[in-house]
């Protein structure tokens, strides 16, 4: 086909999307903390009070004075009340005195040390200690956790059910957040029966539209399927266009090669924006990505592995970059545990497993089925290799880069 951007390289690829989606940032939104859970921080958020946010207990025992701690040994302190959590009750532990205490419960005033109840014995309302003190112990300090002003969450972050906790204990009740985006899915092909009907022979069962949609439902987001679309340039022109014009995101399989029923890089090319077709990658080399309607259009290739892999390297990153992620993905380092002969100039993703040696080194073993088609081995696989462009042996022992999944 005339006309389109030559073939790119991953790198170029990943420059591409980054620079788009960065130029097409989704709008903010403030949701509470229990809708925050894996959404992307859009704006820094600081403290307005230190954590903790009073001096308080680390332990169930006693309160007192260390300038006393020879005092507790040989005469015993006097207790003259309890503090539990809660609410203070303003006591005041004088000379010789100190106040039962429980954990979390705020240090009385004129106390700066904790003796577990554990290291004590009570005779007639005294409290003996026995065992060595230490000055300051078990008393946890005002701020030590954080301080007023100081980050809590930062732009770009991925909210995690720690950083939301984090946001709970500093008081506060919502978040300000990127927009999660709305994601249309289409599979194409007119040989694709949905699962549980008849197959007659030259038929196959539709794979890709589950794959995708638990792909993206595990991101946190609420995809739409839309109908198979067939093999037919109006009809698959006409679907595309409606859905470009409420979502933000139109992710397609199939029908984005060179064949003679692949109508949609001529059909992206005529209505939209080509930003790249056809990736120095393996498997997923079609991959066409651009912009339709006020959508970002993202065309994988029909091959179930070529989904998976343009999908967890270059789909994801598009959605990343519209949400403002700044935290990148995670990538580890594995050993293989067997040789692979790369013939290929390209880069490419092998499926493998990952697991731990007994020298408590990661170790990844590809699996031989390597085929664009053989979802078999992917279903098997927990990770992606990642081998770099050009044409080697990788040794067994090789150290690599491996994407979990």
């Amino acid at each position: 086909m005339s006309g389109f951007p030559t073939r790119i390289s991953f790198s170029q690829a990943q420059t591409i999307i980054d620079g788009v989606a960065g130029s097409h940032r989704l709008p903010e939104e403030r949701v509470s903390l229990s809708d925050a859970y894996d959404r992307i921080a859009a704006r820094d958020v600081l403290a307005t009070m230190p954590l903790p946010p009073f001096d308080n207990s680390a332990m169930d025992g006693f309160a007192f004075r260390y300038a006393d701690v020879s005092t507790a040994s040989t005469e015993g302190l006097l207790v003259i009340g309890d503090q539990f959590a809660g609410c203070a009750l303003n006591l005041v532990v004088g000379a010789g005195q100190c106040v039962r205490i429980t954990t979390g419960a705020a240090l009385p005033s004129g106390a700066d040390s904790i003796v577990m109840r554990e290291m004590t014995r009570i005779e007639a309302g005294r409290v003996y200690t026995t065992g060595p003190l230490q000055q300051g112990a078990h008393v946890r300090r005002t701020g030590e956790d954080l301080r007023t002003g100081e980050r809590i969450v930062q732009n770009g972050s991925v909210l995690t059910a720690t950083r939301v906790a984090m946001l709970a204990s500093a008081g506060q009740a919502q978040v300000t957040v990127a927009r999660r985006p709305t994601v249309a899915v289409f599979t194409t092909g007119d040989e694709l029966i949905e699962p549980g009907l008849p197959l007659r022979r030259g038929e196959i069962y539709n794979s890709n539209r589950a794959l995708l949609m638990g792909l993206l439902r595990a991101e946190g987001l609420q995809p739409t399927a839309w109908p198979t679309l067939p093999d037919d340039a109006g009809r698959m022109t006409a679907a595309l266009m409606d859905a470009a014009s409420s979502f933000d995101v139109v992710l397609t399989c199939g029908a984005v090669s060179a064949g003679e029923k692949d109508f949609i890089p001529e059909m992206l090319q005529s209505r939209g924006q080509v930003h790249f077709w056809k990736v120095q990658m393996k498997p997923g080399m079609p991959l066409l990505f651009g912009t339709l309607g006020r959508a970002q259009f993202l065309g994988l290739p029909g091959n179930p592995v070529s989904v998976l892999a343009t999908w967890l390297t270059l789909g994801r990153s598009l959605l990343d970059g519209l949400q403002g992620r700044a935290e990148p993905r995670e990538c580890w380092k594995a050993r293989l545990s067997h040789g692979f002969d790369k013939r290929n100039p390209r880069r490419e993703f092998l499926r493998g497993r990952v697991h731990s040696g007994g020298d408590a080194m990661l170790n990844v073993t590809p699996d031989p089925a390597d085929g664009s088609h053989r979802l078999a081995a992917a279903a098997r696989s927990d990770a992606l290799i990642v081998l770099p462009e050009g044409e080697r042996l990788f040794d067994a022992g090789s150290i690599v880069d491996v994407l979990p999944y």
